[in-house]
């Protein structure tokens, strides 16, 4: 006999949406104040939000146990991997190619988001999952985009950042509602 997979703890998945909420935060402080430019201390800041997101996203892995997003969620982990690395790589070339890296990411990442939070629909909290990982498709979009633009800048990938981790305030208070 076979037994349904647990479901992912709402608690928990609230303390670490509220967790990623501060990272964001404080990361797009820190673009938005000294991304002028790349330089050794920008680069460093690129690479470390996809590896912050790694890490995240193998927690919440391990928070959904055998749940069904749980390979979605490993795929996205590789991908901030490759994000990571791809980041290094192109803040070595400028802000145009991490215009692009960033932005593919972007879009990846946020339709992985999109069908994780659709899959968990029934934890509840998720509707600002939902709308996070389809504007992050958008947003990636307008990163390559941008990289093609006369004055590229890294301020949008600081607003972003900031803006997703609002969406995960919004999921950590929701579901801290739904427990109570």
């Amino acid at each position: 006999m076979t037994t349904a997979p647990a479901p992912v703890a709402a608690p928990a998945l609230s303390r670490l949406y509220a967790a990623r909420f501060a990272v964001a935060l404080v990361w797009a402080v820190l673009v938005l104040a000294f991304a002028s430019e790349i330089n050794p201390f920008v680069g460093v800041l690129l690479v470390l939000y996809p590896v912050y997101d790694l890490v995240a996203i193998a927690a919440d892995a391990r928070l959904s146990g055998s749940g069904r997003p749980r390979s979605v969620l490993y795929v996205n982990v590789v991908l901030s991997a490759a994000a990571a690395i791809g980041l290094a790589v192109a803040a070595t070339s400028g802000i145009p190619d991490v215009l692009r890296v960033f932005g593919v990411w972007a879009i990846v990442a946020g339709a992985a988001q999109l069908v994780v939070a659709l899959r968990r629909r029934a934890v509840g909290g998720q509707l600002p999952m939902i709308v996070s990982g389809a504007i992050s498709v958008l947003a990636g979009a307008s990163f390559v985009a941008m990289a093609s633009g006369d004055d590229p800048s890294l301020s949008a990938v600081g607003g972003y950042a900031l803006l997703g981790g609002l969406f995960f305030l919004a999921s950590s208070i929701l579901l801290r509602r739904r427990e109570g």
